[in-house]
């Protein structure tokens, strides 16, 4: 009898992903990924115990790399904080379509909104540059991120062909209206 493949729970996460983000969602199953591996769909079923836990760690290990490819466009000075994070999202619309399809883009009914890590952070940046509160910042944020998610979005669907500085342009121009009408409105609620 030949010896039993070993396969670690981090090479099967590690290939799922690979699989969504190079062929979409339909890739991530048990056949598939045990193909990918070279070895039966056993190791997969003894790591995790439904498909749905497989896909559900798939799904936290691209958002973990969906949040390194923000901060990596944050780190790089190009653009203030909170424009680089919008600029990531739609960045990784265009370089990673699958994958952005996968976290953004699925039937989120049942999940409720919980707020993200980068949510958090792009939050607080509107407080921090703009002295707004927590409700207003929030709101400020959601109104952003439909244009953001928009653009990411007919991005990802090959809609629209990037043509950066008009990106640039309309990210600009739509936070700077939103600005000033919620800097207003703060005014005047005092």
């Amino acid at each position: 009898m030949p010896p039993k493949v070993k396969v670690a729970k981090d090479d099967i996460i590690r290939t799922a992903l690979d699989l969504v983000r190079a062929e979409g969602e339909s890739a991530l199953n048990a056949r598939l990924v045990a193909a990918a591996l070279r070895c039966s769909t056993q190791p997969v079923f003894s790591n995790f115990a439904t498909m749905e836990d497989l896909r559900q760690t798939v799904i936290e290990a691209g958002y973990d790399y969906y949040l390194s490819f923000l901060k990596a466009e944050a780190k790089s000075g190009r653009y203030p904080p909170y424009k680089a994070f919008g600029r990531g999202y739609i960045r990784f619309a265009c370089e990673e379509k699958e994958l952005f399809r996968f976290l953004f883009m699925r039937d989120r009914r049942g999940e409720g909104f919980v707020p993200t890590e980068d949510f958090e952070m792009s939050v607080s940046m509107i407080m921090e540059a703009n002295g707004l509160s927590r409700q207003r910042a929030e709101q400020m944020h959601l109104e952003m991120w439909a244009c953001v998610h928009g653009i990411a979005t007919m991005l990802a669907t090959s809609f629209f062909i990037p043509d950066w500085d008009l990106i640039d342009t309309m990210l600009t121009d739509v936070y700077q209206g939103l600005r000033a009408r919620h800097l207003q409105s703060a005014q005047e609620e005092v």
